[in-house]
């Protein structure tokens, strides 16, 4: 029961939280009203910004450094991007995280999975990339409609190196089409020249006795020209083909690369001469920020990382794609063991081989069951074995880390790069081995570890290059070689350096291209 007396402090008390209500309501609305005017405001903003379109090949490894490219033409052009993704599929999990992880001025639309059927499983992935693209154009169509219906079609179409088919849409359009180089601008210059080469040359690329030797390239055994050119009669070169012959219908070509990095090349790619559009060098174009997935595993190689001394650890991998032999893999973790350096591997399970019965005595799910006998015992004190993933971005940005043994996928490689950390080349699949001669021989920032005649790269080899990168005088050469690239390649970035330029220089022609469209009433 309450006291009369208290009747005086209660009825101030009610009148003052009535009050306090009505103005916090009144304020909540306000903010609110605010808020959507800001909302609006902006959104007014980016229905203004020029707008690019960008379609990637199916795969991460695509996808990744175009995503980087889009950051950079919102924060430091203004520009709206759209993403348009197909594929033989749903979209994985990791292009819906990641793409959805992207500010509002970048958005994505998934088409419908193409159906590729009646396409042999034999097949290549140049193939299968290139017909999904293909075979998309209907859909990519629909949305150059609707673009058009909202006002705001894009300056430009911007494909990677096998979705040149997607021009007819930007033809339709009367869009400006560019292609995105994620590779080297050694690969690109092979690419361009490709139409001439296979008019010329009249046998297999790997039958040639003397090398391919392009404008200011490093010259290249056939043997390690990419995979889809070492048999021209079948459809993944057919397609290769196809797509380096409509690279002249691009109005340019940005490169995932820089001048420090290929000075001849790119130097011979940007001189008159050579039915091709304008080069861009605009790279290194890398994801340098922290990984938000896979928590523990982070956790535990990073604070290992955090126990070692300084640059004394080799990171081992090989890529999202990249498995060994059974074979293979036992004689890498012997070299590594015999090598008694410290190292970081990912490791996953191998691929098949001949000898089946290997693989049924072995836990399929389990990547560590295929490791020889002992040998996590034997380098528990040095070493450090992570199954299917590692942070590669800050394993790479470590004190600790002084050396990778990679596959030299561009990605990784100019990751390294940023990091200033040397490498040993050990190339799978795709171009993997045009870069790897690329680094060993011209830009002399890698080791090579050497596979015999029957293609396995045995322990004793293993444990040569792995000492030699990690302690030997082979080591500090290319060692000194990448701390000159990691000071290159940020000065490239600098507001004045020169791949900053570059991307400005094609921002503004899509810009002169936005107001020219403006002016005339068709934006």
């Amino acid at each position: 029961m309450i006291h009369t007396s208290s009747l005086v402090y209660i009825k101030p008390l009610t009148r003052y939280l009535t009050n306090y209500k009505v103005k916090k309501e009144i304020i909540i609305t306000n903010y609110k009203k605010k808020e959507k005017k800001n909302s609006l405001f902006t959104s007014m903003e980016e229905s203004k910004a020029p707008h690019v379109v960008i379609i990637p090949s199916p795969g991460m490894g695509h996808l990744i450094p175009l995503i980087e490219f889009a950051k950079r033409l919102v924060h430091q052009h203004g520009f709206n991007v759209t993403f348009i993704v197909g594929g033989e599929g749903p979209p994985s999990k990791a292009q819906r995280t990641v793409l959805g992880s992207l500010p509002s001025s970048i958005s994505s639309v998934f088409l419908p999975p193409v159906d590729l059927t009646d396409v042999p499983s034999s097949a290549g992935i140049e193939t299968r990339i290139s017909l999904t693209v293909t075979r998309s154009n209907s859909e990519i169509r629909k949305h150059f409609d609707s673009f058009a219906a909202e006002g705001r079609l894009p300056k430009a179409l911007v494909v990677d190196l096998f979705g040149t088919d997607a021009f007819d849409v930007a033809s339709e359009f009367h869009v400006s089409p560019y292609i995105f180089y994620p590779s080297t601008a050694n690969v690109l210059s092979f690419f361009l020249h490709l139409p001439k080469l296979d008019e010329t040359v009249s046998c297999e690329f790997r039958e040639l006795t003397e090398p391919v030797q392009l404008p200011g390239c490093v010259p290249l055994a056939g043997k390690d020209l990419l995979d889809p050119v070492q048999d021209r009669k079948i459809d993944a070169y057919k397609w290769l083909l196809h797509n380096t012959k409509r690279y002249k219908e691009a109005e340019g070509i940005l490169v995932n690369s820089f001048f420090e990095l290929e000075p001849n090349a790119i130097k011979a790619l940007q001189e008159p001469g050579l039915d091709k559009p304008p080069v861009y060098p605009v790279g290194p174009l890398v994801n340098i920020g922290k990984h938000e997935t896979k928590q523990t595993e982070e956790c535990e190689c990073i604070k290992w990382l955090d126990n070692q001394p300084l640059g004394s650890v080799l990171y081992v991998s090989f890529g999202s794609g990249g498995t060994l032999t059974c074979e293979q893999q036992n004689e890498l973790a012997l070299g590594l063991a015999d090598s008694e350096q410290r190292f970081l591997w990912v490791i996953r399970t191998p691929s098949g081989d001949a000898n089946s019965s290997y693989f049924d005595s072995h836990s399929q799910n389990d990547p560590l069951s295929f490791l020889p006998p002992g040998f996590l015992e034997r380098t528990k004190d040095r070493g450090f074995v992570i199954p299917s993933w590692a942070p590669q971005t800050q394993v790479l940005a470590h004190p600790s880390t002084g050396g990778f043994l990679t596959h030299c996928g561009w990605n990784s490689t100019l990751e390294s790069v940023v990091s200033g950390i040397p490498l040993i080349a050990w190339p799978l699949y795709a171009e993997q081995k045009m870069n790897a001669v690329l680094l060993t021989e011209d830009i002399r920032a890698a080791l090579r570890a050497r596979a015999g005649d029957d293609g396995v790269v045995r322990r004793e080899e293993v444990a040569r290059v792995v000492k030699g990168l990690m302690e030997g005088e082979e080591g500090k050469g290319v060692r000194n070689k990448m701390k000159e690239l990691k000071e290159g390649a940020s000065r490239v970035l600098k507001d004045d350096g020169s791949s900053t330029k570059a991307l400005s220089l094609v921002a503004l022609k899509w810009k002169a291209n936005n107001k020219q469209l403006e002016q005339n009433g068709n934006h």
